[in-house]
């Protein structure tokens, strides 16, 4: 009996921006949920990075393209080169700071801005394995993300908590979108910058067997 092969559904391109301050573990996060790594001794991101992941979720396949931004102060004025076109944004804040959770209200109110609504937008409180030392409360934080139109959810890479969970989300609104480009097979979704640490490729599919495909091109680490 001949065997039944499934035909390999089209891929819809979509690039996703990291945006919050420095420090709150947008790296960290990025890491965990496409090698499944932690290393508590990061550097500051001082350009971008640029991570690909693509998934099959039910019969349809996003390819992911995921922008690592830079989050001190001095590089504010790069944040509209690298999320003009997404079509997702996580904003990361440190629940154990205030101030960074005042400051990726910021974020949220340039990204609308210069995006608009036709953005799929999860706000997420990292470190949660610090909850002893939490200032940002969980309803607070809900709260506000409901008032905005985005998604809200509680990670710790440290801990591989909740990492997987917003990235799955975020991919699913995303192919809700009535804003997502017509699906593709060919080419890139968006160029590596020429100056990021490292272009990593990873490809897991959901439907089958579940392992992962990895892919590391140039650069160090962090």
């Amino acid at each position: 009996m001949a065997a039944v092969h499934r035909p390999r559904p089209s891929t819809v391109k979509a690039k996703v921006v990291l945006l919050g301050e420095g420090a709150v573990g947008k790296t960290s996060i990025v890491l965990r949920y496409v090698e499944n790594k932690f290393n508590d001794k990061h550097e500051s991101t001082l350009q971008a990075s640029f991570l690909q992941k693509t998934l099959n979720i039910g019969p349809r396949r996003i390819q992911l393209a995921i922008w690592d931004t830079a989050g001190q102060e001095r590089f504010h004025a790069l944040g509209p080169i690298y999320y003009r076109d997404a079509q997702g944004a996580v904003v990361v804040y440190d629940i154990t700071d205030v101030d960074s959770f005042t400051k990726a209200k910021n974020w949220i109110k340039e990204l609308r801005r210069i995006v608009g609504d036709n953005i799929a937008v999860c706000i997420v409180g990292n470190k949660i394995d610090l909850e002893k030392h939490r200032t940002v409360s969980h309803r607070e934080a809900e709260d506000y993300a409901s008032s905005v139109g985005a998604t809200h959810f509680n990670t710790s890479a440290k801990q591989n908590k909740g990492v997987q969970e917003l990235f799955l989300d975020l991919s699913k609104n995303i192919l809700e979108s009535k804003s997502m480009p017509h699906p593709s097979d060919s080419g890139q979704p968006f160029a590596a910058p020429q100056s990021g640490r490292r272009s990593i490729i990873v490809e897991e599919d959901l439907l089958e067997t579940g392992d992962s495909r990895l892919r590391m091109e140039g650069g160090k680490c962090c």
